[in-house]
């Protein structure tokens, strides 16, 4: 592959895995960051990658190692950014899809950030369990297990911000 791929690559992908790194982080700037620093990677690889189709998968799971990492873990405080990447439907109510947006996000942040990447990857990326447990280093059924235990925890988490600050 030549150069001029990688530009059309990033073109083409940016959006998408910058939307994925900020469902992950919640914080866009950090989001920014973990791209950045993984389309180096790629492209310090790039003549070597033979696959095209396989790029945007390896650049999502250099994202996620990094943002599982215990060094990242440390270095981060988690704030949820005031906007999101996402563009709102003509004739929607925006105040009531921010808040429903802004809610879910504070929600993301509470999880734990196995559970988190589980549901990114499951409901954002739309990737089975094997899928989800190749990227993440675990077994099909502990993929299962954060996906339970992260969306009882989201359920919770939710009614109670509903609760407490929009009713």
């Amino acid at each position: 592959m030549d150069h001029n791929g990688f530009d059309t690559f990033v073109a083409a992908q940016g959006t998408p895995l910058l939307r994925f790194a900020f469902l992950l982080t919640g914080n866009h700037h950090l989001a920014e960051d973990m791209l950045q620093e993984a389309l180096m990677r790629v492209h310090r690889r790039w003549p070597a990658l033979e696959r095209p189709e396989a790029i945007s998968n390896y650049v999502r799971k250099a994202i996620l190692r990094q943002y599982l990492s215990w060094r990242r873990l440390r270095s981060s405080s988690e704030t949820p950014s005031a906007t999101a990447p996402d563009a709102v439907s003509p004739g929607s109510d925006h105040a009531e899809r921010y808040a429903e947006r802004d809610a879910l996000r504070h929600a993301l942040t509470s999880l734990p950030r196995q559970q988190r990447a589980v549901l990114v990857l499951r409901f954002y990326e739309d990737l089975d369990d094997t899928a989800i447990g190749e990227l993440i280093g675990c077994s099909p059924a502990t993929v299962r297990a954060h996906a339970s235990r992260g969306l009882a925890r989201l359920r919770g988490t939710v009614h109670e911000y509903e609760g407490g600050h929009a009713r």
